[in-house]
């Protein structure tokens, strides 16, 4: 698990520093984060920084069911000819769910939309993230997972 962060952190590191931000609808977007369908709903702070037109990472710390989860997700980015402020996104990354007596580690792709409101700093979000889970002993998937952000942009 540590070299997994350690590659995620250096890829972040070589976008933040190798690219430029061009036309994309917004650079970082800053608001609330929930996750949402089988089992617990988690809601959260969210953030999402785009590096260039077609790379963002995307990063939650959300809570409920009794838990705090972190998640952080590196996502490739386009828009979607003939729709202003409407950008598709596919992408993944580690997710660590924290509760009373232990911890669980999932890997989570992801596919979704962001729509950036024309004249307003506000951006929403929809995607599909189902979750993988990685245990010592046994794995298990669930695809019924959803995301929902609404986040100020900047």
């Amino acid at each position: 698990m540590k070299k997994l962060f350690t590659i995620l952190g250096c890829i972040a590191l070589f976008a933040l520093t190798t690219t430029n931000v061009k036309a994309q609808n917004y650079k970082t977007g800053l608001g609330l984060g929930i996750d949402f369908g089988d089992g617990a709903t988690l809601v959260g702070p969210s953030v999402r920084h785009h590096f260039s037109r077609s790379a963002a990472l995307q990063g939650e710390v959300l809570f409920g069911g009794n838990s705090t989860v972190l998640q952080a997700f590196l996502q490739y980015n386009a828009s979607l000819p003939g729709a202003k402020g409407l950008d598709w996104y596919l992408g993944g990354g580690p997710s660590v769910q924290l509760y009373d007596g232990g911890s669980s580690f999932y890997l989570v792709p992801m596919v979704g939309l962001d729509y950036k409101i024309s004249g307003a700093p506000l951006a929403i979000a929809l995607d599909w993230r189902p979750r993988l889970y990685i245990g010592s002993n046994d794995s298990d998937f669930n695809a019924g997972r959803f995301g929902l952000g609404f986040r100020y942009t900047f």
